[in-house]
């Protein structure tokens, strides 16, 4: 089965194409540019290296000139009718007030191209979608696909989470229209083959120096290979269309993850977490600087909001149904953490003291 993977060279996109060709799939590439070479080194298909299509997935910008650029969008819909399913990682992520508008056209409007595109040739979607746009968990309980969406005071409605919320709102109109689409969720994933890196920022940033006090929230740490195997698991479970399923992990508080990613980078733990206060306080700073400086860094009040909040889920129905295994967050962690040191220098004058 040739199966196309958007997002392919993001951490969750790239260790996909990776079970993929473990499984004897076809994985196709969707990449917006050329790569370097070492995304896709020691990958073994039935070809013999991983094909890459280069498309864009997200309709045509409009500039202030009125002019549109190029778009690719008959490419792409011949690239889905040649595979015979599609897995779409691709997505913006910014935790912020700005860049709502990209993306909405990036996570929304690319979404819709493709779950259309799949609905026209009648190919399976699965669509990664992510914890931040359903139920929230509390620091007593767990978010399952089944908890109401204002569980715990909801989701802060940040560029990311508006835009992840609208993209699963186009696969449910696809969905209802006859798309075959299975919907998947993961928590906070971690794990080799981040190349950006993505969340393997938080150990580089953890790795320059100590960083005293951790966020008061927490969030549900899980394997980027775990979750890879759920989701190629997914594409020949038959399930209602539509069906939605969590891949997360372990629920731990910020402090704790920190603790222990520290532990691995060779800098102190944290000594307290950040009371509401300050909190409030570091939000309002960065939204002050944002009005100032035009810029949006990423301390920003939706960001320090959301990183006061449980991001905690139970992924029963994935365990049952898709046979996800969570494996255990020391492994994790020291794969990341030793990926993290391996690709990317850090500073000798780190005060890690």
């Amino acid at each position: 089965m040739r199966i196309l993977v958007t997002g392919a060279t993001g951490l969750l996109g790239n260790t996909i194409v990776r079970e993929l060709a473990e499984q004897s799939y076809t994985p196709i590439a969707l990449v917006r540019q050329t790569p370097d070479p070492e995304v896709f080194e020691g990958i073994k298909t039935e070809s013999g290296s991983v094909e890459t299509v280069h498309a864009e997935f997200t309709p045509a910008e409009q500039h202030d000139d009125g002019s549109l650029e190029k778009s690719s969008a008959g490419y792409l819909e011949q690239v889905i009718e040649s595979c015979d399913a599609v897995i779409h990682c691709a997505a913006m992520i910014h935790l912020g007030w700005q860049k709502m508008d990209e993306s909405m056209r990036v996570n929304r409007d690319g979404t819709r191209r493709i779950a259309n595109a799949c609905l026209k040739y009648q190919k399976k979607l699965l669509f990664i979608g992510t914890v931040n746009s359903i139920a929230l968990g509390s620091p007593n309980t767990e978010a399952d696909e089944n908890t109401p969406l204002g569980h715990a005071g909801g989701q802060i409605p940040c560029a990311y989470v508006a835009s992840k919320k609208a993209a699963l709102a186009e696969v449910e109109r696809a969905v209802a229209s006859g798309l075959n689409a299975t919907v998947l969720h993961p928590g906070f994933m971690l794990g080799p083959w981040d190349w950006k890196p993505s969340s393997g920022r938080m150990l580089l940033e953890l790795g320059k120096g100590w960083k005293a006090v951790a966020p008061r929230g927490g969030c549900s740490v899980c394997d980027s290979r775990d979750v890879a195997k759920g989701v190629v698991a997914a594409i020949d479970y038959r399930c209602e269309p539509g069906r939605q399923f969590i891949l997360a992990g372990h629920n731990w508080t910020y402090r704790q993850l920190w603790t222990e990613m520290a532990k691995r980078m060779g800098s102190r733990p944290p000594v307290q977490t950040l009371g509401p206060g300050v909190e409030y306080l570091a939000g309002a700073v960065g939204d002050l600087w944002t009005k100032i400086s035009g810029r949006e860094t990423d301390v920003n009040s939706a960001q320090v909001a959301m990183s006061g909040q449980f991001h905690w889920y139970d992924s029963g129905r994935a365990i049952r149904e898709l046979n996800y295994n969570i494996r255990d967050a020391d492994e994790t962690l020291d794969t990341a953490a030793q990926w993290i040191r391996d690709r990317f220098v850090l500073s000798p004058t780190a005060d890690n003291r």
